[in-house]
């Protein structure tokens, strides 16, 4: 993969992330410490950025840095629900066994009513 294009994917997925947290890039950098011209700049894919960064970012978002890697394509918009169920999977990775088989059957239960609808 060019050097660039993973810049800009993983920016581009920044910035979906912040916008969907309502953030501005001023709230974002104070909330990670960083001025807000250099998110403006991750953002853009101009700043090869620090993994220690990142996690500071991913922190700042409320998020797993897992997250900042989760795009698809430079040409995919994320929807909310993509951005839901990611949310739901990172927060099943920290859930015990016991509270992931739990979770399971309520949502196969869910997804059984609403077939019935």
């Amino acid at each position: 993969m060019d050097d660039r294009k993973i810049l800009k994917l993983v920016g581009a997925r920044i910035k979906v992330l912040r916008k969907e947290k309502g953030l501005s890039q001023e709230a974002l950098g104070e909330k990670g410490g960083f001025h807000f011209t250099y998110i403006g700049q991750i953002e853009r894919g101009e700043k090869n950025v620090a993994l220690i960064n990142l996690g500071k970012i991913a922190e700042a978002l409320e998020v797993n840095v897992s997250q900042l890697f989760a795009y698809v394509s430079d040409e995919i918009e994320f929807t909310e629900t993509d951005i839901m169920i990611q949310e739901i999977v990172d927060m099943l990775r920290e859930a015990s066994s016991n509270k992931i088989r739990l979770s399971r059957n309520i949502i196969r239960e869910l997804l059984n009513e609403s077939k019935d609808d």
